[in-house]
């Protein structure tokens, strides 16, 4: 009798066994809440990506592009490059995509490191920003290689605010050109992978973005340096990608735009900090509706949606783009038109005005 209890109990338990071992990865309920939900595909206004890379420049791609740009209602691209995008590239890409469509695309460039340790090298990288703009460049990204990977013939890694790339910034101010410059990670990257690292599942799933394991400097290091370099060029446009990192600490980012004005930022990448605090965020981007572009980063179609749906509405506890950003829902900002308008489209036209202006508002 005791036997065949004992079987009973394990069949019992067979199931909750199973559920009690489910891994945080797999965990994904299934909401029962029931509240209104609008899931815009178009944007309410032409919007301009201005953080977008397209290495592939041939007609085909461009063609594909065009499509969805109009499906998406996106007026303008911004093409920046991660690395390489410079000289010969910078030519090709601004011709192809004028070509296809005159105002609607404009292309950025890269800094050229090679030859770092060559006493020639400050010269040399401004003459090369200088030429690229006069080839058509209407902007230069600057990725996160520069504070992070980027090391001279001695090992010693390149800081943000490097003195050799002072004639870069000069050049970017002479001609009114902004810098859309990306330093870092996320802080939750940088911090122990442990329970209370809100970052822990991207760990996780994404080992080599665990730079608390294989950097030898901290997350205020890079984000110190990266302030120290836009103070130092009050001339220079600097858009402090991903909102700097700091969409998580909205005072903070506000502090430095009041004291900086030559510094704007963009939203790419950060919805998942946005919409975990909609009534700050929206205090946030109706304060500093001048300052703020749109940005996307990642180019996939659908992602988009989900920009469209935080900005827009007032929807409640909707998926984030990526789980692995932040174990939370996101809520909508609804932002007022007169924001909307300026986020999408008035700030990217006013500092890249060789866009066409033809078909968005006022």
């Amino acid at each position: 009798m005791r036997h065949y209890l004992s079987l009973a109990l394990a069949a019992t338990l067979a199931p909750l066994a199973v559920a009690q071992s489910i891994s945080i990865e797999e965990f994904n309920p299934k909401s029962t809440l029931r509240v209104p939900e609008h899931k815009p595909t178009r944007a309410k206004f032409p919007f301009i990506d201005i953080h977008t890379h397209h290495r592939d420049v041939t007609p085909d791609r461009i063609k594909r592009l065009i499509a969805d740009m109009d499906g998406l209602n996106m007026g303008a691209l911004v093409n920046s490059p991660v690395g390489g995008g410079h000289g010969k590239w910078v030519v090709n890409a601004v011709a192809a995509m004028q070509a296809a469509a005159p105002g609607r695309f404009a292309v950025m460039t890269n800094i050229d490191y090679a030859g770092l340790d060559d006493a020639d090298y400050p010269a040399r990288a401004a003459a090369q920003v200088e030429a690229d703009i006069k080839a058509g460049a209407v902007g230069l990204k600057v990725w996160k290689h520069l504070g992070m990977m980027l090391k001279d013939g001695q090992g010693q890694r390149i800081k943000a605010d490097d003195p050799r790339f002072d004639g870069v910034w000069a050049v970017c101010a002479k001609y009114k050109i902004p810098v859309l410059i990306h330093t870092g990670d996320p802080a939750g990257l940088f911090q122990p992978m442990d329970k209370d690292n809100e970052r822990w599942l991207e760990l996780k799933l994404r080992a080599n973005r665990n730079q608390s394991e294989q950097t030898n400097f901290t997350w205020d290091q890079l984000i110190a340096e990266q302030h120290s370099l836009f103070a130092r060029h009050p001339q220079t446009i600097f858009i402090n990608a991903h909102m700097g990192w700091l969409a998580n600490d909205l005072d903070r980012l506000g502090a430095l735009l009041d004291r900086l004005p030559n510094v704007y930022t963009e939203i790419g990448a950060i919805t998942s900090d946005l919409g975990r605090q909609p009534r700050a965020a929206k205090r946030f981007l109706t304060k500093y509706q001048d300052r703020v572009l749109f940005g996307k980063d990642t180019y996939n179609v659908s992602e988009y949606h989900v920009y469209f749906r935080l900005l827009e509405t007032d929807d409640e506890y909707f998926d984030p783009i990526r789980k692995y950003h932040g174990i939370w829902k996101l809520y909508g900002l609804d932002l007022d038109d007169a924001v909307l308008k300026k986020l999408y489209y008035k700030n990217a036209l006013r500092l890249f005005p060789t866009l066409s202006k033809a078909g968005f508002p006022e």
